[in-house]
This record gives C-alpha cells, structure tokens and sequence, in this order.
C-alpha cells in the first residue's frame, strides 16, 4: 500500500482550487435554495471500473468547506472498483457537502484516471521484470498528486524535477559536442550524490556511452523491438536501460518481453480519461 502524502502538502493544492470555485461570494445557488441548517447524507459512487485514486484529497476538500462533515472512505487509494462502488459517505451539513462536491470530484476523477490507465498498463508487463514509469509530462502544479495516483496504479515514479538527477537529453548533447563531451563534463562537474541518465537514439550511441562511461541509465528513445532487444544484449546488465517514446499500450508486453528494465510513458499522466464517479444525495 502506498503511504499517504502528507496533508501539510497537499492542503495548499485543495484550498486554491475550491478558492476557485467558490468564487467571490460563495456557492450562490446552494445559499438561495438550501434552507440554512439543513442536514443531508451524500455517497461518492463508482460509474464506471477502475482503480481508485483522490480519496485523501476528496475527504480535504469536504474538511476544508466544514470541518464537521463527517466523511467516511469506504475505498482506499490504489483499490480497484466497480460500477456501482461506494468510495465514500459524507453526512452534515448540506451546503457544505454540495459547495465542496466539484472539488472533490474532479480531483478524485482526475487521479482515478491516471490510477486507472496506469493500472492497465501495468497489466501488460505481467510476467517480466520490467517496470511502468510516469515522466514529468503532468499538469502544471499537480505533479505531485498525479505521480501519487501512478503510484496508486502500480506504477513507479521518474524524477519529480530537474533538480532531482541528471537527464541528458539529445539537446543537450547537440549543445556540448557530443556524448563523449557531454559525459567528460558530467564526471567533472556533477555531484556523486547525483545519478546520471542519457538518451541515445541509435545503438552506435549506446555504444558510445558505454565505452565512455559515466551513466547509471540510458533512456533508449524510439527505438523498434528488435533495436531494444540488441540494447539489452549489448549492455548486459552494465546500467540500467529504459525505453521511451510513442510508447502505447498495445506495444507494451512486446518492449517489456525485450528485456528493459523500465518503461516510460508521458501518456499515463497527459492522456489519462477522467474516471466516472458521482455523488449522489
């Protein structure tokens, strides 16, 4: 079971986005036509099947409108569902429950999705060591919550930010001459505590890296079956490979079956289907 993200995190994240719903007076609607002190019981339900994600966040953004909701998760983070699911009971106050419900769904929707897809793909690989990977393609100012929801699939997370390891990309080495020159510089200039990743694009670059030295994993970019399997061969267990690019899920058990060690898939946070959920009185 993944452990849960502190709230000290993600309460800015749920505070600014039901700032944004509730405008600059508050849930009108619900104020007009909700008798004040009126006391309801809601369900957070499953539309469709899936693998939950959002659960902590959903239960914030009902605690932030009024902290005497009471809230009930009924499903987990990383459980899978089915159409019909309870995910959560909230009892209370009415306009409180209604004035936090987009909130709550959408993130529970959005990280659903992303759980979902990235559990799909994880099925894939069954049978092989090879792991399902996110990448930073994620939306602005939620990478922390979508790569939790990866997690919540089965998924493993690549770096968070540019600050976290070191990812030489083919611009970066067109800017410093060369896989060799990039790579001298690295060993020079980076600190031990840092692991390094480059990217090759043809296995004469592989090659390159390898007798050079210097990288703990190379990034394998667009590269056929066939190509991955020869990288595999060719590197024998020396760093750890990973391959990326127009990564689908149809492709994924033949890459896997190449032998890789990782995966990455931009898709499972950029192209993700919201999950159908629904809160009904």
């Amino acid at each position: 079971m993944t452990a849960p993200l502190p709230d000290l995190i993600l309460e800015p994240l749920v505070r600014a986005a039901l700032m944004e719903d509730l405008g600059t007076y508050g849930d009108v609607t619900t104020r007009s036509v909700i008798p004040a002190g009126t006391r309801y019981a809601a369900r957070l339900r499953a539309r469709a099947a899936g693998v939950v994600s959002g659960m902590q966040i959903a239960r914030m953004a009902f605690h932030l409108v009024d902290p005497k909701l009471e809230v009930r998760t009924q499903k987990q983070d990383g459980s899978s569902i089915v159409p019909g699911d309870t995910l959560m009971e909230i009892e209370g106050d009415a306009a409180a429950i209604l004035s936090a419900e987009r909130v709550a769904l959408n993130f529970a929707g959005r990280l659903s999705g992303i759980a979902t897809l990235t559990a799909a793909c994880v099925a894939e690989t069954a049978g092989t060591e090879t792991r399902i990977t996110c990448t930073r393609k994620t939306t602005p100012g939620l990478r922390m919550v979508e790569k939790q929801a990866v997690l919540h699939g089965g998924g493993f997370n690549h770096r968070f930010s540019l600050s976290d390891a070191i990812l030489i990309k083919d611009n970066h080495i067109a800017a410093a001459g060369g896989i060799r020159a990039v790579l001298q510089a690295v060993k020079g200039n980076a600190s031990h505590m840092l692991r390094v990743e480059i990217e090759v694009d043809t296995l004469e670059q592989l090659t390159e890296v390898l007798e050079e030295g210097g990288a703990d994993v190379v990034l394998l970019d667009n590269m056929d079956s066939a190509t991955l399997r020869q990288a595999v061969e060719m590197t024998a267990g020396r760093v750890v490979l990973e391959a990326s690019g127009n990564m689908t899920i149809d492709r994924l058990a033949k890459v896997a079956a190449t032998g890789v060690n990782y995966i990455s898939m931009g898709a499972l946070t950029h192209s993700a289907k919201t999950l159908d959920l629904g809160l009904d009185f």
